[in-house]
């Protein structure tokens, strides 16, 4: 490129802009594009790769190569040169490509043995949608003044195709958010639902990617970071006393607005053509890169919060608000990279269902929306990207798939297990009422898990017998200050007249690993699964234990009180425990509140340390529960939050069989209550196992109940716990296939 790199660059930029403007059909834009580009760049080949699918370029427009091959070359993500571009986000930049590992030659396309090679990634905010490249015969390196040149016509290429200006024949040039789409995630709560797609934070469109007036650009810049200032000044003004985890936020953000840097490179953007908007977003875009690849988690949060400000600075200057003035649709299924637990309880049961780029089956959202039944799919690449408000959109929360935009075929086949799962309901409904009683006469309570007061109403419609597992972190973690005792009071004493009498388990505060309240200083722990979390903060920093203690004292009003410490490891924990609520008791009593007609105190097995505890805790203890989710990954050694591994290991393995069976004859040797809590209580043949080796309580959501009652109605658990001791003796792994081979037998 001839010296005076940025003029030339803006001289690029204008020329695509006349192309921009212009009313030539897709094809023929991406065409001049490529030429100009190539006699820009004094190349011999220009060529433009886009994603026909999510693992497939397609070549669509080239100069130099063979017109022919146009939609005709195709590669893999990773294969060749071009593929590697795609595969990693990072320009190639060689004087001898066929040295380059990887390289393919493509003899299809009538290339020549170019020695030359610069491919530049086509992304907008961290998606990748094709490759830029430029060749030539001279072997020579390109110069940064070059890359950069080419990295900003790729974002303006990006932009453009974001607007579909490419909009032509085949899937590479199909236009954008209009083919239907599946997109895998991972399942953090069952349940399917059929909506319209609406977006918790709307994209922001950007119309002019390119400028010719450097000068205003830069003024309407300065003008918009002087705004985003001035409104984050306020936000730490009002924010100054009430809340430490967001003011950290916003003293980041103020480091942000404020860093010279920053600003410097957007002028820079600017002077070499973009638009103020544009240059924003080119910066928004390298944060994302580098927050995708950065290992360290303090890094990742700052990279997220820079990226969040830059939004705020693009709503500034493009006008586009939060507010499109569009309608909540009345079928929505919400859309977000991430969401908080109260700007989800925000929204209620009016959702649908759910589905978030970002999240783990463990986060706070996964959380509220198991609390409130909803479908809700995480970890769904692109998902923000490819949708648009309005777009019809199916969520299969059972195997954690996405259809947006679906075809007609994929929505029957949808409709019909929509309608399968109703009927299934309507049957259930009409055994509500019934116990859950075996064909040999053994009764199995069935209670159900909540910690919304939204969920109470389902104690009646589920027909569960009592509510085995109140969260009552719920509470903690959708509030941005510590909850007052009189707020909790209220509440609690809400949970209980809705009970109308049925028993509440209600479980004290469960906080840390992947529930870590918004105004609790985050710990630095390499395992927070297994670090500072539950009993040991309640016992560590008494306090809101106590508050909490006296709420639940206070709620009950002279009502049986069933209180239950969580992730208790040893005897000695329960213990002190127990003292704190004799303590809270005596308390009570001095200052003549009423006291519950009597307190039982439970703990949750979560560890496997517990059930081999000395016979005097077993002896004490008012109930157990088992908590199945974190028990399992700590006997299998396997996180719950790692999708490689949390599927590996079957349930209904021998091993952790045996371990709850051990349980049970403990339980069953002191008389203490036992129940199990957790995902598989709600799965029919994981729970038809857990009652055959003699578990009499399981508690689940409300919607697990009628499934797992109507199977348990058609089982003999004897004749089960047999076939279950015969796969034991065989010497099998898991006893799943003996028992699914008993079902299939079922008349």
């Amino acid at each position: 490129m001839p010296d005076g790199t940025e003029s030339e660059s803006r001289k690029l930029l204008k020329r695509l802009r006349e192309v921009m403007a212009s009313s030539d059909a897709g094809q023929t834009r991406l065409d001049k594009i490529t030429h100009l580009i190539a006699d820009s760049m004094g190349t011999e080949v220009c060529s433009i790769y886009l994603f026909r699918d999510a693992d497939t370029l397609e070549l669509c427009a080239t100069e130099g190569l063979k017109p022919e091959a146009v939609h005709r070359t195709r590669m893999r993500l990773g294969e060749g040169l071009v593929g590697r571009v795609a595969k990693t986000g990072a320009v190639i930049n060689t004087a001898d490509a066929p040295a380059e590992r990887g390289f393919r030659y493509m003899p299809e396309t009538g290339e020549e043995r170019y020695s030359s090679f610069l491919g530049i990634p086509v992304q907008r905010l961290g998606e990748s949608l094709g490759v830029l490249v430029v060749q030539s015969r001279q072997a020579r390196q390109f110069s940064a003044d070059e890359v950069y040149a080419l990295e900003v016509v790729a974002m303006v290429l990006a932009e453009m195709a974001e607007l579909g200006a490419f909009v032509g024949e085949g899937a590479a040039l199909s236009p954008p958010h209009q083919r239907a789409e599946l997109i895998r995630g991972v399942s953090a709560q069952e349940g399917t639902a059929e909506g319209h797609a609406w977006l918790h934070e709307p994209r922001v469109v950007i119309t002019n990617p390119i400028a010719d007036d450097p000068q205003r650009e830069t003024e309407r810049l300065h003008a918009a970071v002087e705004e985003l200032r001035i409104g984050v000044d306020k936000m730490l003004q009002l924010s100054r006393t009430e809340d430490a985890e967001q003011l950290q936020v916003l003293e980041t953000y103020r480091m942000f607005a404020n860093s010279k840097g920053w600003m410097r490179r957007m002028e820079e953007d600017i002077a070499r053509g973009l638009s103020a908007e544009a240059a924003v977003e080119k910066e928004q875009s390298l944060a994302r890169k580098r927050m995708m690849q950065a290992q360290d988690a303090y890094l990742r949060e700052r990279l997220s919060d820079l990226d969040d400000l830059s939004n705020r600075l693009l709503r500034i200057l493009t006008g586009q608000g939060q507010d499109t003035g569009a309608d909540l649709p009345a079928d929505p299924i919400l859309i977000a990279r991430n969401i908080g637990p109260g700007e989800l309880l925000e929204y209620g049961r009016t959702l649908r269902g759910i589905v978030l780029e970002e999240g783990s089956v463990g986060s706070h959202a996964a959380i509220v929306a198991r609390a409130l039944a909803i479908p809700l799919v995480v970890r769904a690449q692109r998902i923000t990207a490819e949708t648009l408000n309005g777009d019809h959109i199916m969520v299969d929360g059972d195997q954690g798939l996405v259809h947006l935009r679906p075809d007609d075929s994929v929505v029957a086949a949808f409709r019909d297990k929509i309608a399968m799962r109703a009927e299934a309901q309507e049957r259930y409904a009409s055994i509500r009422n019934t116990p859950a009683t075996t064909r040999d006469g053994q009764t199995v309570a069935l209670v159900m898990n909540a910690g919304l007061m939204a969920d109470l109403p389902s104690l009646d419609s589920s027909g569960a017998e009592g509510v085995g597992l109140f969260r009552t972190e719920l509470q903690f973690l959708v509030h941005n200050k510590l909850p007052k005792r009189s707020e909790l009071v209220a509440l609690y004493e809400r949970v209980l007249d809705a009970a109308d009498g049925k028993r509440v388990v209600f479980r004290t505060l469960d906080i840390g690993s992947d529930k870590v309240l918004p105004y609790m200083k985050p710990t630095d722990e390499p395992n927070p699964a297994l670090g500072w979390r539950a009993i040991r903060v309640g016992l560590d920093k008494p306090g809101v234990m106590r508050m909490q203690l006296q709420a639940l004292i206070r709620a009950a009003k002279g009502r049986p009180l069933s209180v239950m410490f969580p992730f208790v490891a040893q005897f000695e924990e329960y213990r002190d425990a127990r003292a704190e609520v004799d303590r809270m008791v005596e308390r009570e009593r001095k200052l003549g509140h009423v006291l519950p007609e009597q307190i039982e105190i439970g703990a949750m097995l979560e560890t496997p340390s517990l059930a081999f505890a000395p016979q005097k805790f077993f002896e004490e203890v008012g109930f157990l529960s088992i908590g199945g989710n974190d028990l399992k990954q700590f006997f299998f050694a396997a996180d719950r939050e790692n999708e490689r591994v949390r599927r590996r290991y079957d349930t209904l393995n021998v091993s952790f069989l045996s371990l709850i069976e051990r349980i049970v004859e403990r339980c069953d040797g002191s008389n203490t209550p036992l129940s199990f809590c957790g995902e598989d209580a709600g799965r029919p043949v994981e729970a038809l196992c857990l009652a055959a080796i003699g578990i009499r309580t399981l508690s689940m959501r409300p919607a697990s109940i009628g499934p797992v009652k109507s199977l348990l109605h058609r089982v003999d658990l004897g004749e089960l716990r047999k076939r279950i001791v015969d796969a034991r003796h065989r010497g099998e792994q898991s006893v799943r296939p003996a028992v699914l081979d008993y079902l299939r037998s079922l008349p």
